[in-house]
């Protein structure tokens, strides 16, 4: 919240009085070296794995290196064709991408302005970026910007200026798991290895994401009750979640105690994801892993998953999506876009999925 304060004050003004860069007078050398800049949380970073492959396709011998920060640097493991990735909020290594020089820098945010301010700090012929505000004066090229498109496409058309257009089709799994986590990830499941299994994620970055620890529970209850298991994963913060769900069930609970990679391990051996809009929700997608979605405050065309192995469940209140550029209002009704979604709702789309992922000879 104080860097978002120190941005809409401090970034602002400098945005609006910081020179604009060179135009490039020719067209650009041959790229032997890009920098994106990929801020924010996880969600975001996955969702920009496909653009990097394809930056890795029309480039192939080129560096690509990332400066993202501590919290969403895991996620970038899980994303092949980077040689680097620098975190901004470790001192040392921004200053390494600031007295670096590449061919391209890409600033992937998409309103804040800091991120911008760095592009055009660090040395490059050509500057792309979202022209969400004033930031826009900050790049060689400004890239238009819709909270209606998905998020995923927003970030293939940074590649426009560089002669790069999206995949026909979208190649997946477009998420890699190393060697290592997803051996670590087997030893975790031991003998649900075998046997076709649901992974609960009741997560959420904010309350009013949260469909509630209650809920996966019942859940929970009805899909063993179905004849299927149940894993539950989540970090540090979702133990207290986590115990709550599995409490007097024969359910594995690995809250708090696997890495983001491993959880993308755990989600690989599974037959379906249910989460909440959510990074795990995206990292599920990237693997090609069908997905049962709840959407509320945050935006479903921006963010919702796409395809027919995907439901999204969205009660489309008036008042819903209230989110924008990652800043949720308090909510004065309790969430209700969210609360709002029953347990009945969510089994029934995961029968459904989970049917047709057997029919398909999925499990």
């Amino acid at each position: 919240m104080f860097l978002k304060k120190v941005d809409g004050i401090i970034g602002s003004l400098l945005a609006r009085v910081w020179p604009r860069p060179r135009q490039p007078g020719s067209p650009l050398s041959p790229v032997s070296s890009l920098l994106l800049i990929r801020p924010g949380g996880i969600g975001d970073a996955v969702l920009l794995a496909p653009a990097i492959g394809r930056l890795h396709e029309i480039f192939p011998s080129a560096r690509i290196e990332l400066l993202a920060e501590k919290r969403n640097a895991g996620a970038f493991a899980l994303c092949s064709g980077i040689d680097r990735v620098l975190c901004y909020d470790r001192p040392g290594e921004l200053w390494q991408a600031l007295k670096s020089r590449y061919d391209v820098v890409i600033d992937t945010e998409q309103w804040h302005r800091l991120s911008a301010l760095v592009a055009r700090m660090i040395r490059s012929q050509m500057k792309i970026g979202f022209g969400t505000n004033e930031r826009k004066r900050l790049f060689t090229h400004a890239v238009d910007y819709s909270h209606k498109n998905y998020e995923l496409d927003s970030f293939f058309a940074l590649l426009k200026p560089l002669g790069g257009e999206p995949p026909a089709k979208l190649p997946l799994p477009f998420l890699t798991i190393p060697v290592a986590e997803q051996k670590n990830a087997d030893n975790l499941l031991e003998t649900f290895l075998d046997k076709p299994f649901v992974v609960l994620f009741p997560g959420a970055s904010i309350a009013e994401r949260c469909w509630g620890a209650e809920k996966f529970r019942q859940l929970a209850i009805r899909l063993i009750d179905d004849g299927l298991s149940v894993v539950v994963v989540g970090g540090k913060e979702d133990v207290a979640a986590g115990s709550a769900i599995v409490d007097g069930l024969s359910v594995l609970n690995f809250t708090g105690k696997s890495s983001l990679c491993g959880t993308a391990g755990v989600l690989n051996r599974s037959q379906l994801l249910v989460s909440g809009d959510s990074g795990v929700l995206h990292i599920g997608v990237g693997l090609g892993k069908p997905t049962v979605s709840m959407f509320g405050s945050g935006i479903a065309a921006k963010w919702a998953p796409r395809g027919d192995q995907h439901v999204v469940i969205n009660k489309n209140l008036p008042c819903s999506p209230c989110t924008r550029f990652g800043t949720t209002p308090p909510c004065p009704i309790g969430a209700k876009c969210i609360q709002d979604i029953t347990v009945d709702e969510v089994f029934l789309a995961a029968h459904k999925l989970l049917n047709l992922r057997k029919e398909e000879g999925g499990f």
